[in-house]
Parts: C-alpha cells; structure tokens; sequence
C-alpha cells in the first residue's frame, strides 16, 4: 500500500472512533459545565468521585480492549467460528468484571474520608459516586459490542449510539440536576442519575443495533450460549488484564495529581478539573487512531503482512503528532476563555490558565504514546509497556511532582511538570519498544 493508502484507511476507521471517544468526554464535560454552573464545591466533589471511579472504571475498559486485537486477527484470516468465540468469552468476562468492579467501588468510596480533602467537597462526592458506580454494568456490556464491531473495522456503529447517548445525557441533566419538567433540582446527584440512565441505553441500543445490523447478521451466533474453553479465556485475559494495568497506571497517576491538587484547596482541585477534562479531550482525537492501529496491525498479523504492519504504524504516528500540535496551539490560545466556560470564578481561571499552557506542550507525547500503545496491543504486547508505564509515572513523573510542587514550592504548575515529564519518558519507551518489535517480527517472518 501507498502512503497515501494507508493515511485514508487510517482515517476510514480512526475518525468514527474519534469521533465517538470524544462523544463519551463529552458527556462528562456537559456533566462538569452543568455541574460548575452550581458551583466550585459540587464541581470539586465530582472530581473526587471520578479519582475512584474512574480508575476502576477504565480497568474493566482495558480488559474490554483485548477483544478487538483478538477479533481482527480472526478477521484477517477469515476465521468467523473464531470471531465468535472471542465476543462470547470476552463477553461472560466483561459481565463478570463489572460486578467485581461495582463492589470495589463500593467498599473504596469511604477511602475519600482519609486523604485529606476538603469535607465539604466529600460530601459532594459519596452520594454521586454511589449512584455512577452502578454504570460500570452498561459500560461494559457497551464495551463488549463495541470492541466486537470495532475488531471487524466497522467503528463506526458505536458513533451513531454515542451522539444519541450525548443529547439524552444533556437532556437529563438539565432536568435532573436543575429540577425541570416537574422534578426536584438534585444538583450533583442529578448528574449521577443522568449518566446512568444515558450508559443504560448506551449498552441496549448497540446490542440492538448489532444483532440487526445487515453486516453482521452472519455472527447471531454470539448471541447465543455456546462452548467456553479454558484457552480463549487465557487468551484474553493474557491481553485485557496487563491492558487494564496500563490504565489503571496512567490514569491513577493523573488521580493521584488531583489528590495533591486537593491538597492545595477547593479552587486549585476545580481548576485541575477543568484542564484534565480538556487535556482528556484532545487525548480522545488520538485515541482514535491508538484503536486504528490495534485494528490494522491486528488484521495485518493474521494475514502474515508485517511490512504494512510497521507502515501502519508509522503513518498512524505521523498523524497523531500533527493532530496533537494543532491542539497545543489551541489550548495555549484559549487558556483563559476555556476554563470561563466551566466557570464563573476568577480564582479557578487563573490556576487553571497555566495548566493548559503546560497540557499544551505534552500533547505531542500524548499522541505517540496513545497510538504505539495500541500498536503494540495490536501485536499482543503488552507486559513490558505496561512495566514501562509504571516505571514513568508513579516511579519518576509523580515523585518529581510532588517535589516541585510542595518542596519547590510550584504549586498547580509543579505537580502539572511532573506529569509532563512522566508522559514524555512513557512516549518514548513506548516507539522504542514498537520500533524494535516491529523489525525483529519482520525478520522472524521472511
């Protein structure tokens, strides 16, 4: 394939999943604008919820991931009884999951009472998160069709459900949270109900949109019981577990800054809100081609093709960074006028400002790592970035972090330096790794 070839068959399958990954922010950035209308206290409190949640949440999201690389191998080489059986398995598992996760969450939330953060946003946080946590159930059973359609490239399915999702969320915040159209304003709680309830139909209309999809009518068969083996088992979980580990990693990390944050006030903790929500946008553009890559390199294994495996990888690289530049620029030109739409308070503006300025420089890390990530999950490697995560973050990003901000006395901005740096080192261990496995694969096949 051309260059030009491969840049249209990345954008063919990157940008429906882009633009779904975005939809899934955004429901939480309509949740935090709406929320923020209420005040800086509700606003603290869901990010304090969202420090637990979260992190088990896109866990049982990585896990889900282990689908996909699975299914466009089988897809590669024509293989449907083995499509099958991957949905099947990795759907009992997704299920299973959920209900672990739930109770995890359940038992963790009083974890919030011992890590010296505001009482008042506390408060906020524990009914809201009592409420969310239940969604884990749908986000999975959604994950689960989703990584199935996304594994035989037709990413673009799980698009149409999540604009659907998105304007019923919206709809249900402004009458939940406000009280409208005869019900009482919950506030943050509101928030909480609307979410579900969006995640809810999220999970029903693509298992509906699945079963009688004309594509896909050829694979009914995961819809019913059938055999489970001990190996497709393995399988995914050999893949999903150290996945999940990835996000847990990287996610927990930037957790863990908003616990710091907390320590330094309400208003520094809502100013870093606001910036990790919009750092979370632009890394969802990219996102998009990190899935690109697990579904081309996936399907370019099964067909025993390792020159396009390393030119789709390389091209899908390439367009990460450019995308990523444009969104340095963009964030350093709104750093005040963004934060003012979550917002009406002067104090968190400020704070927040410099935060996108620092967010802006790591985007370009950001993009790389996010599609040599999913290049590797498309070669089935998954381990050693996972040590390489770790290694970047909780070893040497957060303890620089910390450091600079409270014995430097930086602040926001140390603790933001830190991540930075973090990201960077996780960036380039991560191409290293995919450059390397890539040329010894190719040798290994001629």
């Amino acid at each position: 394939m051309t260059l030009k070839q491969h840049l249209k068959a990345n954008i063919t399958l990157a940008l429906p999943v882009m633009l779904s990954q975005l939809g899934h922010v955004t429901m939480g950035v309509m949740d935090n604008i709406m929320i923020g209308r209420i005040g800086a206290t509700p606003l603290a409190g869901a990010s304090l919820a969202n420090v637990i949640f979260n992190v088990l949440m896109l866990f049982g999201i990585g896990v889900s991931y282990a689908i996909t690389p699975l299914i466009a191998e089988a897809d590669g080489k024509q293989d449907k009884e083995a499509i099958v059986l991957v949905f099947r398995h990795g759907f009992l598992i997704n299920v299973c999951l959920s209900f672990i996760l739930i109770v995890a969450v359940m038992f963790g939330k009083s974890l919030l009472y011992k890590i010296d953060q505001p009482q008042d946003a506390v408060d906020q946080a524990l009914p809201y998160l009592s409420i969310v946590t239940v969604s884990l159930l749908p986000i999975l059973i959604f994950q689960s069709f989703r990584q199935f359609a996304d594994g035989l490239s037709l990413t673009y399915l799980s698009l149409v459900v999540m604009i659907a999702a998105n304007l019923l969320n919206i709809f249900l915040n402004y009458t939940f949270i406000y009280g409208n159209f005869g019900f009482e304003a919950m506030g943050l709680k509101g928030a909480g109900y609307a979410t579900l309830n969006s995640r809810f139909f999220m999970a029903i209309a693509l298992a509906v949109y699945v079963f009688y999809h004309s594509k896909l009518r050829i694979y009914r068969a995961i819809f019913a019981f059938g055999n489970y083996s001990k190996k497709t088992f393995n399988n995914l979980l050999h893949i999903g577990v150290p996945a999940g580990m990835q996000f847990i990693f990287e996610v927990a990390a930037f957790d863990f800054s908003a616990v710091m944050m907390g320590w330094l006030g309400t208003n520094t903790l809502a100013a870093h809100q606001i910036a990790i929500n919009l750092a979370t946008i632009s890394y969802m553009t990219t996102s998009g081609l990190g899935a690109a890559a697990v579904i081309r390199i996936g399907n370019y294994i099964g067909k025993n093709d390792y020159k396009n495996v390393k030119a789709s990888a390389y091209s899908l690289i390439g367009m990460a960074l450019v995308i990523m530049l444009v969104w340095g620029f963009i964030f350093y030109l709104g750093r005040f006028w963004f934060p003012a739409l979550y917002i009406n308070n002067a104090d968190v503006i400020a704070i927040a400002a410099p935060l996108l300025i620092i967010a802006g420089f790591f985007q370009l890390s950001d993009g790389m790592q996010v599609v040599c990530a999913g290049a590797l999950r498309g070669l089935q490697d998954v381990k050693i970035p996972s040590l390489y995560i770790f290694i970047s973050y909780w070893i040497i990003g957060l303890p620089l972090g910390y450091y600079l901000a409270f014995k430097a006395n930086m602040g926001a901005i140390g603790i933001w330096s830190g991540l930075l740096i973090g990201l960077t080192l996780v960036a380039l261990a991560l191409f290293l790794r995919l450059r390397s496995l890539m040329n010894k694969r190719e040798l290994e096949a001629v």
